[in-house]
């Protein structure tokens, strides 16, 4: 891949991200990432990777009024001044899925249990509260000294 090629993907993945939140006023677009844009050699195509936080039925729906939404961002493109807009193809980006799949992997592993085989149905890790009790048996930490910062007086 050429560097002009590279900093056209990355000018592509900045622009349709602002053109998809500033302009497309779809409700059925959610909760949307640009994650990277794949422009060929010759500039006539782009692949649009797109990361959708939701359940099933909801990136789907997404998906579809995405689809439907790239003519509009293509021609927003304009403003890029480029000699050709390249033609805009959308896939789904599934690297969320599959790092919170790992994550949930060697949780069950530490946990001692035996990893489920099925696919989880979020998209990204669920939070854990954090406890502030520290743990039985763990020796507390001495606490790290305040850093006191003072202020310079003008004159």
């Amino acid at each position: 891949m050429s560097q002009r090629t590279q900093r056209l993907d990355e000018l592509l993945r900045e622009e349709i991200s602002a053109v998809l939140a500033r302009d497309v006023r779809d409700p059925r677009i959610g909760f949307v990432t640009v994650t990277s844009v794949d422009v060929a050699p010759d500039l006539r195509h782009a692949t649009v990777w797109v990361s959708v936080i939701g359940q099933p039925e909801e990136r789907s729906q997404t998906l579809r009024a995405l689809g439907r939404a790239m003519p509009f961002v293509r021609r927003e493109l304009h403003v890029l001044r480029l000699k050709r807009i390249p033609e805009l193809h959308l896939r789904l980006d599934e690297t969320a899925e599959r790092g919170t799949r790992v994550l949930s992997i060697l949780q069950a592993l530490e946990e001692g249990e035996e990893p489920a085989s099925a696919r989880p149905v979020e998209t990204l890790p669920t939070p854990r509260p954090l406890s502030l009790a520290p743990e039985p048996g763990a020796e507390e930490e001495p606490a790290a000294p305040a850093l006191v910062r003072r202020r310079r007086r003008r004159r």
